[in-house]
């Protein structure tokens, strides 16, 4: 059993080489970003053996358990990401995913749903249906993760060509016409990396797209440099001051990264400085916009609740910024 288990792991887990930002062509701002970004690549693979190798899934929660609280997160999403390919491959099992959230992870259940979209970017399409993304809310991030894949791994299509999905078949029973606005969020966040949590090249990028994509990739920059970190106050500050007219979808993004860091207690100091700056509030308070802009959504209607949801906390935040 034990020589079948790390067979899995050897088969299943991608190589470490993968995160490396010089195998990526991924521009370097210093050796301190580097090496966050980095370890954050590592973590990510870390978490993703520990669920290639696990025979249950609340076999790899010890493994996950010991991953540092900054960097605990990115070890989730890729365990999600690896439970999700086991779903999806024919002689793989199924309900791995949804065995995954019944325990520790549904502290992370955030980044479990984007780990889900990693793997859809990895599996043919007509194994999608094998995903487990139940929530209706929460199931557009699978698409931001979809989308941060293929800015990640496909960098000179998606980032610097500025490819967009056309006629997106998931999920089936929403509006298709808001996939791609999700997709763009994880193309922003990806960006982040991409550009070596250097704001300035960020901003560059980000302004070489279409204007009518912009705002969505700055609430991906946002959510990745508040969840990631790599930028000191003064960077996020001429981030914030250069986004102008998107400031508001800044603050969203941040206030994003610092509900998924409240919600699983792993708030880090750059997640405090960078909520303080792109939203002028702590980051549990931050999380408590998040929470209070879940009530009384509207349910089925021409806006997905996930949008609406996103606007209700660009507004209190924009609203309430001095």
């Amino acid at each position: 059993m034990r020589m079948w288990q790390t067979l899995r792991r050897r088969v299943l887990t991608p190589n470490v080489s993968e995160t490396e930002l010089d195998v990526r062509g991924f521009y370097v701002k210093n050796p301190d970003a580097r090496q966050r970004l980095e370890t954050i690549g590592r973590s990510f693979l870390e978490g993703y053996a520990f669920a290639a190798e696990a025979d249950e899934s609340v076999d790899a929660e010890a493994g996950l358990e010991g991953v540092s609280a900054g960097y605990r997160g990115f070890a989730y999403e890729g365990a999600a990401m690896a439970f999700a390919v086991r779903d999806g491959l024919p002689l793989g099992g199924r309900w791995h995913v949804a065995d995954f959230l019944a325990g520790q992870a549904n502290k992370h259940v955030y980044m479990v749903y984007v780990g889900v979209g990693w793997a859809m970017a990895r599996l043919p399409r007509f194994r999608w249906p094998t995903l487990h993304a139940p929530d209706p809310l929460l199931r557009w991030l699978a698409l931001d993760g979809y989308g941060f894949h293929q800015a990640y791994f496909k960098t000179r299509r998606y980032v610097h060509q500025h490819y967009q999905e056309t006629n997106f078949p998931w999920p089936a029973d929403d509006p298709g016409w808001y996939a791609n606005r999700v997709i763009d969020q994880g193309i922003g966040r990806a960006m982040w990396f991409v550009g070596g949590a250097d704001p300035g090249l960020v901003n560059q990028m980000i302004n070489a797209f279409p204007e009518h994509r912009r705002a969505d990739l700055y609430a991906g920059a946002g959510l990745a440099a508040t969840y990631a970190g790599g930028a000191d106050v003064a960077e996020l500050e001429w981030l914030r001051d250069v986004a102008g007219r998107y400031g508001g979808e800044l603050a969203q993004g941040s206030a994003f990264a610092a509900g998924a860091r409240v919600r699983a207690d792993l708030v880090t100091p750059h997640t405090e400085a960078a909520t303080q700056v792109f939203c002028g509030r702590s980051a549990a308070e931050a999380s408590d916009i998040n929470d209070e802009a879940l009530i009384g959504l509207p349910g089925r209607g021409d806006v997905p609740d996930y949008e609406v949801w996103r606007r209700r906390i660009k507004s209190a935040l924009v609203g309430g910024r001095d």
